[in-house]
């Protein structure tokens, strides 16, 4: 428990960061914008891969990773149907889509929907500390994402009818990508038996 516990704290930690504007601009001045992007991204993986490590581990852990509720079989078709517009919103925070433009943050919309889809699929306490604390952490920083100023060319509105087609169909082929092969190849779970 104590790795998935560091790396959340490690990982949540960088990435609240952004939300104290002053300490990431005294960052910013003190190691340049270069620095501050390497800094982020190392301590960012850091930080996964403990999660990850430490939630194998739980997953393993027996009683020390009690099943605290026990999700119903037929609660997968709502996970399914809830994952559809994760990879969707995944590829619209990084390309000028219309999609982006309406929903302000398609990233932590699509991290919120994945946590609340994973919590709905999952009662064992590793996996209500995961995905609990992303989902936390997603709406937090929604908050704080609308008080802050814009900085910065993904904050810009400037859709196109081009940049929903490639979200649309390059979130559709990357979940039917996870639904029948990725998963299990990453995860270790097969959706699709």
């Amino acid at each position: 428990m104590i790795w998935l516990l560091l790396g959340l704290l490690i990982f949540f930690g960088i990435h609240s960061v952004p939300i104290v504007t002053s300490l990431r601009a005294q960052l910013v001045s003190s190691i340049g914008a270069v620095g501050y992007q390497a800094f982020f991204s190392i301590v960012s993986l850091v930080g996964f891969v403990l999660i990850v490590m430490g939630y194998g581990e739980m997953q393993t852990a027996g009683s020390a990773n009690p099943q605290i509720w026990l999700p119903p079989t037929s609660i997968k078709h709502v996970v399914f149907l809830l994952m559809l517009p994760v990879f969707v919103f995944l590829i619209a925070a990084y390309v000028p889509s219309n999609i982006r433009d309406r929903i302000g943050h398609p990233m932590l919309v699509a991290i919120k929907i994945w946590a609340l889809a994973h919590l709905l699929a999952n009662g064992d306490l590793a996996s209500i500390i995961l995905f609990g604390s992303f989902l936390a952490y997603a709406v937090i920083d929604r908050i704080s994402v609308k008080s802050r100023v814009s900085r910065g060319p993904l904050c810009e509105r400037k859709g196109t009818i081009a940049g929903d087609v490639v979200a649309v169909v390059g979130g559709l082929g990357a979940y039917l990508l996870f639904m029948f092969w990725a998963h299990e190849q990453l995860i270790g779970i097969a959706l699709i038996p």
